[in-house]
């Protein structure tokens, strides 16, 4: 029997935070849609308490007390010791161990973190379930459950014809159940060490596949975050591919069909504001598109939708001419599904298309995560945004996947980058290629065609029943070549959305005279006959339709839309189209890739914790799967859980205010710095636009702030302790003050330290009228210790994959929301489908679903009931303790860079490998390399130090597991000492040579100067647990010279994995 200590901590009131208002910006007001969603109540700031005081067993397990009455009734389920992984005696060897001792675990925190910034508040979990003592000590796993299932259940499930880039799929079971609900997939990292990450990157590279032969586009990313992202990545895009001269012109514009989505245009609006870029909407063809003519130079390039948001599809053969003529690029907002039956963008002059991958096989999820897709000409390819997959070879000469032209991306060129992504929709972007691989290219137009059928008998219905059709520009009763028309209902219109929504179906409202339809594979009949029952009530019609819902339909696509070119030719597509096989497929390419079931995944700034499974459940309720856009009081459930979340938020990270829309850490960067931009224009004054940034900062930061208008002026750090140059700070700060617009500082910083003149920072950019704001990728050491808010921040980003325990995916999602003072709440982001996200003055959108990636939220939701205050506070101590334990065991063995005076570092800490390349000829990466033959995934390489390992253990592993960790990096460290001796040769030596797949120990000669055994088991515990890397060390520099990011060709393609590190991350 295991029993736990809780303590209890006293709680006090909350007051109310921010409002939400209703007002949107008017430069994208237009766009605002009819629907609504419920608005979240009011946040409210957190109380105080003082310094949360615990023991070393307060909720880790603990040895029970026998002879201690049982309480009964009582919830043994309690999930603070499942999340956390040392128990209690674990805590007071690990404080022994430290280098040096220390008596107790609240000592050892004064330790680590500045007296001046410990917390006086009390965490304040919002309650759930029937126990007040559930918000200090976290609710039990079982009853949480029962929770969310209440809470969701107030979602009423509908059927949605909305459509505007969204549509239901029928996603196969054997993918949600092997896919997006197995832990090998969800737990494991981006694949920068490709020789332990085979499987997914072949699955991307299946994907990217996908997106190039439905396109015609020979180059596709891994995927972007979404269709508007990657709408606003197109653009930006476009303009650096101008000459300078053009770039520079005060008056470029990037011309906008008025037929995209609205939530693209709403995004591609906040976008440009940072570029200097006007978004002009208009009638593209009208006039043979003069209006491509008249903008001359000034032309960034031109974005239309095919199919566009009213289901038409237009010929765009001359307009691609134009453009060319122009020298400006065409982007295509597209539907994969649709390019099986439609002519595809690359066949007519398409330069980049992009769109959202949904409806192959990823529920809707109100509106997120889905992986969107970007495809571009050859020539782009080195222009091309976010990660890509590409195939080289390992050290044996075999075929290997790896992540492709990496200084492309804005951790090589920061500043100077137009794009600041840093993650993909991996997850959801390797659903969707198992999707095309399961139904192939006959099952995948076999879809498309039934789909049209579908809309096609049910438009012509209408026509018989005597209702105008067509495209809204065009209502001709032309029947749709796709998925979408458009219905005259002129003042009938409220009455038949009312009758619809007695049936719980919805349509898409456009105006007071149209309503929208979309089909997709998971219509039935009864919705197609409840629609024409309203319609027939409602109008009164007098006609009648003259085909029954099962009769044959015509699904001919007239030429030149037709697609005539053949699609997903290779194998791999026509080869697993049973479940049997699909199922071996998957479990095939899982078996190659190491993730958090194996074993610790140490990545500094990353935070691999446990996504557990309780947390994960909700994600595939199907009272979760609502289109983004349905009426709010069909959506009740999300906005308990929305309003939840964002409480909790707040009160942990001491803000007023909270947006969840951002799809990214990224993306909640560039969204903080949009609203501290927005704020500082309404300042008297001259333009504050400078940002300051440490040199140390993550790359995100500067290409962050460059893409929202800023000027970055660097901040250089001590070389000593790695803290801010106070005195170059105060310089920076005096020769901008009257232009400065913030600072953007990590905190812990990004060298695993917690500055100790924090305060002092924010207090110095405040005296000079700027806004400080906190990257709250390193906000894991924080939770209940101290918090942004109280420590002088504007606003903070949170990383919920991370701190939250959304999964990383393999490479996304992620959730980036911010949270905000009261100051700053005006500024929130809006969305055109709803007056009720964002304040009064509020931003354009950066996502295209009001609060992004809404479906996972559940996660981090769940996490924080269940965990509790006091099981926050304790996970955030055990984090310290777990990465100060490692690095007490390693500071024998290795050099660490940079501890506070006390000689502790945060929740991570840098180890310093750099003197071994002058003594033993061993990188950083050698080391790494050489850690997947001990079955681990290395730490963070050459970040933010050239040549040096960063390692974050996390609170979820227990002692154990860290001395596995300690044992092999000691173990290599004597394996580098037997190179420095002169026992192993500089080169060919077992980390040279490292890692050693079976093929490599099995097939040939050995006549190294070390044992297969050596390389296979160089410690004990191998030999009962050993994963092994499917290939050897990659060759980068060949698959960049080189590159191919298809699947691998045919006569190759028996068995394609594996990928090369990156140089420094």
């Amino acid at each position: 029997m295991r029993t736990v200590c809780l303590r209890a901590a006293r709680s006090t009131s909350r007051l109310p935070r921010y409002p939400h208002a209703r007002q949107l910006p008017p430069i994208w007001q237009t766009l605002r849609h009819n629907s609504t969603i419920a608005a979240p109540d009011n946040l409210r700031p957190p109380p105080k308490r003082d310094y949360h005081s615990t023991t070393a067993d307060d909720v880790l397990e603990s040895a029970p007390n026998l002879d201690k009455p049982i309480k009964t009734f009582d919830a043994i389920d309690t999930f603070p010791r499942r999340h956390i992984g040392p128990s209690a005696a674990s805590v007071e060897q690990m404080l022994k161990t430290l280098d040096p001792p220390i008596a107790s675990l609240d000592d050892f925190v004064k330790e680590v973190i500045p007296s001046d910034i410990l917390s006086s508040r009390e965490l304040k979990i919002g309650r759930v379930g029937r126990y007040d003592q559930w918000s200090r000590d976290g609710v039990p796993e079982r009853p949480l459950l029962t929770v969310a299932k209440n809470i969701l259940d107030r979602n009423i499930v509908s059927k949605s014809l909305i459509g505007t880039g969204y549509a239901a799929s029928k996603v196969p079971e054997v993918i949600k159940r092997n896919v997006l609900e197995n832990p090998a997939w969800y737990t494991s990292y981006t694949p920068y060490q490709p020789e332990i990450s085979q499987g997914r990157l072949e699955s991307l590279l299946n994907f990217q596949t996908v997106v190039t032969d439905l396109t015609s586009l020979p180059i596709a990313n891994a995927s972007v975050l979404d269709e508007p992202t990657a709408a606003a990545e197109a653009m930006t895009l476009s303009m650096g591919v101008l000459p300078l001269s053009r770039q520079k012109r005060a008056q470029k514009t990037f011309l906008v069909s008025n037929t995209c989505h609205p939530q693209t245009i709403a995004v591609l609006q906040s976008r440009a504001e940072g570029f200097g870029i006007k978004i002009e909407v208009d009638d593209i063809l009208k006039s043979d598109s003069k209006r491509v003519e008249e903008l001359g130079e000034d032309l960034v390039g031109v974005l239309v939708q095919y199919p566009d948001t009213y289901g038409a599809v237009e010929d765009f053969r001359g307009l691609s001419e134009k453009v060319h003529e122009n020298g400006s690029l065409l982007s295509v907002a597209t539907d994969l599904l649709a390019l099986t039956t439609l002519t595809p963008p690359g066949e007519f002059g398409a330069d980049i298309a992009f769109g959202n991958a949904q409806r192959l096989g990823v529920p809707l999820g109100y509106g997120g995560p889905h992986a969107a897709f970007f495809a571009c000409a050859e020539k782009f390819k080195r222009k091309i945004p976010g990660r890509l997959i590409g195939l080289s070879k390992d050290r044996l000469g075999n075929h290997a996947a790896r992540l492709a032209l990496q200084t492309r991306e804005q951790h090589i060129r920061r500043e100077k980058a137009t794009s600041n992504i840093c993650t993909a929709q991996a997850l959801l972007a390797n659903m969707s290629a198992f999707y095309a691989v399961y139904h192939g290219p006959n099952g995948l137009r076999a879809i498309a065609r039934q789909i049209t059928a579908n809309a096609r008998l049910v438009q012509q219905a209408l026509i018989d029943m005597g209702c105008r059709t067509g495209h809204l520009s065009r209502m001709d009763n032309s029947l749709t070549l796709f998925d979408t028309f458009v219905v005259e209902s002129g003042e009938h219109t409220d009455a038949i959305v009312e009758e619809l929504a007695r049936a719980r179906i919805y349509l898409r409202r456009i105006d007071d005279n149209h309503l929208g339809l979309t089909f997709d594979e998971a219509t039935i009949p009864n919705t197609a006959s409840l629609i024409l029952h309203a319609f027939r009530s409602v109008k009164k019609t007098q006609g009648a339709p003259k085909k029954s819902l099962y009769e044959p339909t015509d699904v001919k696509i007239p030429s030149p839309f037709e697609r005539t070119s053949d699609f997903l030719t290779h194998p791999v597509f026509n080869s697993h189209h049973s479940e049997t096989e699909i199922l071996r497929y998957i479990h095939h390419l899982q078996s190659k890739d190491l993730s958090l079931v194996h074993s610790m995944i140490p990545l500094g700034s990353c935070t691999m914790k446990l996504n557990a499974t309780t947390e994960m459940a909700p994600i595939s309720w199907s009272t979760a799967d609502l289109h983004p856009f349905v009426p709010p009081e069909t959506a009740q459930g999300y906005a308990t859980l929305i309003k939840q979340l964002e409480d909790d938020l707040a009160n942990i990270t001491g803000f007023d205010a909270v947006s969840l829309q951002p799809n990214s850490g990224a993306q909640g960067e560039f969204t903080g710095l949009r609203v501290i931009r927005k704020y500082q224009e309404q300042q008297p004054g001259k333009k504050r636009d400078i940002c300051l940034i440490p040199v140390s900062a993550h790359g995100t930061n500067p290409a962050s702030a460059a893409m929202a208008g800023m000027r970055v002026v660097p901040i250089k750090c001590d070389t000593v302790t790695g803290n801010l140059d106070m005195e170059d700070l105060k310089i920076k700060c005096e020769r901008h003050s009257e232009e400065l617009g913030a600072i953007m500082v990590t905190y812990p910083s990004t060298f695993g330290v917690f500055e100790p003149k924090i305060k002092e920072v924010c207090d110095l950019i405040h005296s000079h009228g700027g806004q400080v704001y906190m990257d709250g990728a390193n906000m894991n050491a924080q939770i209940g210790l101290c918090s942004p808010g109280e420590i002088g921040a504007d606003v903070c980003h949170l990383n919920l994959h991370k701190t939250f325990c959304i999964p990383h995916g393999g490479g996304g999602p992620g959730v980036g929301p911010i949270g905000v003072k009261d100051h700053l709440a005006p500024f929130l982001p809006g969305h055109p489908f709803t007056t009720q996200v964002g304040g009064e003055k509020a931003i354009a959108p950066v996502s295209g679903a009001p609060y992004g990636s809404a479906s996972i939220l559940p996660i981090s939701w769940a996490y924080i009931k269940m965990m509790g205050s006091v099981g926050l506070t304790q996970a955030t101590k055990i984090t310290l303790l777990n990465a100060n334990y490692i690095m007490s065991r390693l500071k024998p063995h290795y050099p660490i860079l940079y501890t506070n005076q006390n000689g502790r570092c945060a929740h991570e800490f840098i180890l310093d490998t750099r003197k071994f390349k002058e003594t033993a000829g061993i990188e950083a990466i050698d080391v790494a390399k050489r850690l997947q033959d001990y079955g681990f995934h290395a730490p963070t390489m050459s970040w933010p130090v050239a040549n040096t390992l960063m390692i974050e253990p996390t609170e979820s592993e227990n002692k154990a597991e860290l001395d596995r960790f300690c044992d092999a990096l000691i173990s290599i460290r004597k394996e580098i000492e037997a190179v420095e001796d002169g026992e192993q040769p500089r080169e060919g030596n077992v980390l040279k040579m490292a890692p050693h797949p079976q093929q490599d120990l099995l097939i040939g000669e050995w006549d190294r100067p070390y044992s297969r055994e050596k390389a296979a088991y160089p410690l004990s515990y191998l030999k009962e647990k050993k994963f092994w890397p499917a290939v050897a060390r990659l060759d980068d520099a060949y698959g960049d010279t080189n590159l191919f990011c298809t699947c691998a060709p045919v006569e190759d393609s028996g068995d394609i994995t594996g990928a090369a590190a990156p140089t420094p991350t």
